[in-house]
């Protein structure tokens, strides 16, 4: 299962680069998290730059 990064995501790429277990990554339009491997560490969510919340 992934989760799409929400409607705000611009597609920058900083969660993708501070995520400690690379399961960030660039989908069709929008960054998608493995939730598998996601550790919940929040690191993604603290560079943000537009705070887009996740979505199943």
């Amino acid at each position: 299962m992934a989760y799409i990064i929400g409607d705000a995501c611009i597609s920058c790429g900083a969660c993708e680069s501070e995520c400690p277990v690379e399961c960030i990554s660039a989908g069709d339009d929008k960054y998608v998290i493995d939730a598998d491997s996601c550790i919940e560490c929040g690191s993604c969510a603290d560079v943000c730059p537009v705070e887009a919340p996740c979505a199943e």
